[in-house]
């Protein structure tokens, strides 16, 4: 029998990714960066609480950025690091792969 054995990185890219949320909020912010409002806004099922964990979650990964603007009253945005916009194509991709192959509404 053949021992098989996962990459450690792309099982650590799979767990990071399939996270509820994270890929949506990849897309969300692929156009710019945003401000938490903003993010809450596109996402509407999401709550306040899971989108600020999964903003911290993706910025300890090294997927977002945050940066705060000194200004009265002080502006956080959240943008795609390099390592965030590499995924675009994969998102793509899924996205492909979505219109050919998901069909919305019909129960299969």
């Amino acid at each position: 029998m053949n021992n098989f054995e996962m990459c450690p990185r792309f099982e650590k890219a799979v767990d990071v990714l399939s996270k509820r949320w994270v890929a949506l909020i990849v897309f969300v912010l692929m156009d710019g960066p945003r401000r938490f409002g903003e993010i809450e806004h596109c996402l509407s099922n999401l709550s306040g609480k899971v989108l600020s964990d999964r903003l911290k979650e993706m910025e300890n990964e090294g997927i977002i950025q945050r940066t705060v603007y000194p200004e009265m009253p002080v502006r956080i945005e959240y943008s795609l690091t390099d390592k965030g916009t590499a995924l675009a194509p994969i998102l793509g991709e899924i996205g492909t792969w979505s219109t050919d192959w998901i069909e919305i509404g019909v129960t299969k």
